[in-house]
């Protein structure tokens, strides 16, 4: 297969990888009566936690593309569902930082641990080189998918 030709069959890998998730996040949703943005806030929220950066609403709201008043309604309802907290910073007490509640990982690892657990088994399947390339190549797909989305 020419280099086109790989590069296609990527991207309907990917895409299809894509399909798979969405239906799994979707899937996630509705048993647990949420919304697909509340999903995606969710797993905002966990990513940010990961990488030690703390999360505004506001900033959640640019991350997810909502005005505020769809923003303050998002957390209003996470926050009733015991999912998300909502704390003062202690640096600056006129801002709020979210934080994500156990009972939302719990939820999590219930309804995704064994994906999770699958797609880890797979990864070491692969050496420490073939690792690198696939996190080299998805770094710079979703790299090229932020950029390429409209502002």
């Amino acid at each position: 297969m020419d280099e086109q030709g790989s590069g296609i069959e990527l991207v309907h890998l990917l895409r299809a990888v894509t399909v798979e998730f969405d239906l799994l996040g979707a899937e996630f949703a509705r048993r647990n009566g949420l919304h697909p943005t509340d999903v995606r806030a969710l797993i905002h929220l966990l990513d940010a936690e990961r990488a030690g950066t703390p999360t505004t609403p506001g900033r959640l709201g640019e991350r997810l593309r909502l005005n505020s008043a769809g923003t303050t309604a998002l957390l209003d309802r996470l926050e009733r569902l015991g999912l998300v907290r909502r704390s003062r910073d202690t640096a600056d007490r006129r801002r709020v930082l979210l934080g994500v509640e156990d009972k939302a990982r719990g939820l999590g690892w219930a309804f995704f641990g064994v994906v999770i657990g699958e797609l880890v088994s797979v990864a070491e399947e692969f050496d420490t080189d073939e690792l690198a390339t696939v996190r080299r190549f998805l770094a710079s797909v979703l790299e090229s998918a932020r950029q390429s989305r409209p502002a």
